[in-house]
């Protein structure tokens, strides 16, 4: 992502909402607030690094699904697909602004033991429901259409190529960042230190350079850096970083078809990434919290478990070689793998959207824009996203969902 130049000094000493974090969130908070015509506020976003080089918006495989569990992130997921296709016209139809699309090669869950195959049932259900187009296969059916699979251990499968795959994640951000700006929200270069909070409200964030700004309401969008952000306002979220690996590969034999992303049983996943390339995604098996620059690619991963899932599922992927890898973060939200999001229970004007857990890039349109419902009418007016509310983690009760990559 190309570097922008920002000025590291807010043009004004008070504004009626401080976003913390510019990159998919912060940008998507601010964009849809500069849509609303009910919004007529003033914006600051304030981002410690314009090149968004090591943000988990630049790491991402950007990727969209509906085959959830829990019917509120298919809903949020068909309304991000919904955005995608209808970009140009959600934009305005700017004449810059391209169209996009999906490539709907599908994800394929393959199911290796009767209690997984019995998840994938009732999920299934709920996502049918609810309008995705997900279809069950058995191990005959996976290999009649995918005959690279090996089935010989599998039990079940569940596919939806409709407006499920990869999407344009990229140019999505950086004309919710330019269009926000167009309309009027501001960013800076900076650094967030410190927050002065007087009881229930943060009356103003100070930045490294000294600035001090008073706000009206402070979103949290620094993704896998939420709790440290969090923390100056004396609040604790269950959220930090987690390393993910990428791999881009090709094959000594390419298939006949495209790969649909498959999540293997070993959680590993692989899928199409260019016409001749692959792209495979995982973690070690110890999965601690990392350091927030810490970058740097765990090569026996790929050796040790990565390849053989690959090439044990997909014989014909027994000859790959890697293009290129990087290393990522998630915001992982460990009490229960899903967003945080809205206003904290007693720091009434600290709202979050934090903790995503590897969805933030699919469920940014629905988050946004949610978000930016809240501010401005203090309710949800289109999905009521209140089960991601803080008071859940306050009140230890999970937002329950089983499909988790």
């Amino acid at each position: 992502m190309a570097k922008h130049t920002l000025s590291d000094t807010p043009r004004l000493r008070s504004y009626d909402v401080v976003i913390i974090g510019g990159a998919m969130y912060g940008s998507a908070v601010a964009w849809f607030l500069t849509d609303n015509p009910d919004f007529d506020g003033s914006i600051l976003v304030i981002e410690r690094d314009p090149s968004y080089a090591n943000s988990a918006t630049a790491h991402t495989n950007s990727c969209i699904r509906q085959q959830f569990s829990n019917p509120l992130n298919v809903e949020i997921s068909r309304f991000g697909a919904e955005f995608i296709k209808g970009f140009k016209g959600f934009m305005g139809h700017d004449p810059r602004v391209p169209e996009l699309t999906i490539q709907s090669y599908g994800y394929m869950y393959l199911a290796d033991t009767d209690t997984f195959a019995s998840q994938l049932r009732a999920a299934h259900a709920v996502q049918q429901k609810a309008g995705a187009a997900t279809q069950l296969m058995t191990p005959d059916e996976i290999q009649a259409a995918y005959p690279f699979y090996n089935v010989d251990d599998l039990k079940l499968g569940s596919i939806n190529t409709v407006d499920e795959g990869y999407w344009d994640g990229g140019t999505v951000f950086d004309w919710w960042r330019r269009s926000a700006q167009e309309r009027g929200a501001e960013y800076v270069n900076g650094d967030v230190i410190s927050m002065n909070r007087n009881g229930r409200k943060v009356e103003s964030v100070t930045l490294a350079n000294g600035c001090v700004v008073s706000c009206g309401k402070v979103v949290n969008a620094t993704g896998p850096r939420g709790a440290k952000t969090a923390a100056m306002a004396g609040i604790e979220i269950p959220v930090e970083p987690r390393k993910r690996f990428t791999w881009i590969f090709s094959a000594e034999q390419p298939l006949d078809r495209d790969l649909p992303l498959t999540i293997d049983p070993s959680g590993v996943h692989f899928r199409q990434d260019g016409p001749q390339t692959y792209l495979a995604g995982g973690h070690s098996n110890y999965d601690p919290a990392v350091p927030f620059d810490d970058f740097t690619m765990d090569h026996s991963i790929w050796e040790d478990k990565v390849w053989p899932t690959i090439a044990a599922r997909i014989p014909q992927f027994e000859a790959i070689k890697v293009v290129t890898e990087w290393a990522g973060h998630y915001d992982f939200n460990t009490f229960d793998h899903n967003a945080i999001l809205g206003p904290h229970t007693e720091v009434e004007n600290f709202f979050f959207v934090n903790g995503f857990s590897g969805h933030g890039l699919q469920q940014s349109p629905a988050m946004g824009r949610g978000t930016a419902e809240l501010l401005t009418y203090g309710e949800y007016r289109t999905l009521d996203l209140s089960p991601f509310g803080y008071d859940r983690i306050a009140t230890g009760r999970k937002f329950t969902e089983t499909a988790i990559i």
